[in-house]
Order: structure tokens, then sequence, then C-alpha cells
């Protein structure tokens, strides 16, 4: 029974992902098409200048939605579409990694969160699918009841993870569109536009938030269920 159920989610849950990845390709590629007076670079030089921020460099990187920010080495790392390009979709993504950038330099407390738990999803992410592999096999043992309590507790950290960044990127968009706005750089029409982008983004963030969480129930109900043996 609860297996059928988690497969209904799963289907569910994959097939949320694949509209919301559909939809977030085909706004990007329609507000790609919406010119701005300034390139994605520009946008994030200009944000960072407007907020303080001087120790931070706009990069351009190789790859499409790779758009990120790095706090380790300072830079704001824009895919080449979006630092070339001089539309809303470029001006959005761009505002959005600067105001992670923002949120950094003002110590926003989710952020900082995030950042303290990298290394140990790093380290989940690494061992998490062979110890629950190991406990699946081992399921009825008391060393398979443990190997599969360890997994459990690391797969909760990767979904406490995925939670926690859901604050972070919507808080980073909010950032964004505010600030186009009141830089002038987009009006009222395409700061519609930049905000309808930057939610289908943060879609994606719900959607696996809920995988992860999916995924973590399902391993909770084998672990009940084996521990009843």
């Amino acid at each position: 029974m609860g297996s059928s159920i988690y497969w209904i989610l799963f289907i569910g849950i994959a097939l949320a992902s694949w509209i919301v990845s559909a939809s977030l390709q085909r706004k990007f590629k329609r507000y790609a098409q919406e010119p701005l007076p300034l390139t994605g670079r520009e946008v994030a030089e200009k944000m960072l200048k407007d907020n303080g921020i001087a120790d931070v460099k706009v990069t351009c990187i190789k790859g499409q939605l790779t758009d990120h920010y790095n706090p380790a080495t300072q830079t704001v790392n824009l895919s080449e579409d979006v630092y070339h390009g001089a539309n809303v979709a470029a001006a959005a993504v761009a505002a959005h990694e600067c105001g992670h950038a923002v949120q950094h330099a003002t110590a926003y407390g989710p952020l900082g969160l995030r950042s303290a738990l990298v290394p140990v999803v790093s380290f989940s992410s690494k061992w998490v699918t062979w110890i629950i592999l190991g406990g699946l096999l081992l399921l009825g043992s008391g060393a398979g009841q443990i190997l599969l309590l360890v997994g459990i507790g690391l797969y909760a950290m990767i979904t406490l993870f995925s939670f926690i960044t859901l604050p972070v990127e919507v808080n980073a968009s909010q950032r964004a569109v505010n600030w186009l706005l009141e830089a002038g750089i987009t009006n009222r029409e395409t700061s519609a536009m930049a905000s309808d982008a930057l939610h289908s983004a943060a879609y994606t963030y719900v959607v696996a938030a809920l995988s992860a969480l999916a995924t973590l129930i399902y391993y909770i109900l084998i672990f009940l269920g084996g521990s009843r043996r």
C-alpha cells in the first residue's frame, strides 16, 4: 500500500517537474525577445554597485541556465546568453543572482543556514545512496535497520536543504524584481514579465523539495515496516 502511494506521488511529481521545466523554458525564450537597454552583465554590475557591493566580480560561464552566485569565490557567474543578452529574461536572471550577493552582504539568515549545511549535504549526497542500498539489502537484520536509519538521517539533511533553499530563492527574486523597477531598468509591463519568469524558476525548487520529501517519507515507511518484522 505504502509503495503504491509512493509511486503515485513519484509519477505525479515527475509530471509536475516536466510541466514546470517546459513552462520555464517557454517563458524564458519568450522574455528573451523583450529588449531592455542593459545587458545581463551591466545589470549585475549596476545592482552590485547600487547595493554598495564592490568585492563581487561578474563573470561569464558556459552552459544554459547555469547562472549562480558563488559566495566562496564572491562571483556572480552568468551564462553566455544572460551575460551578453539585453532583454527581460537576461536582466531577471542577472538581478536574481545578484540578489544572492546582496543576501550574503546583509547576512540574510536562511542563506547563512543553507551555506552552513553545504558540507553536510555534500557528504550526504555522496554516501546516502550506498548506505540506504546496504540497509535495503540487509533489511530485517539489526545491521540493515541501523544502516537504513543512518541513510534516512542523511537524506533528511538533503530534504532540509531543499526546503531552506525555497525562501532563499524567493527572496532573491523579490529583491531582483523590486530593484529592476526602482532602478528604472524595467517598467510596469516588463517588471511583470521578469517576475513571471522568476516565479517559474522558483517552481523548480518547489518540485525538487516535494520530491525529496516524498522520497524521505518512503524510506521512513520502509524502515518502520522492517522494524515490525
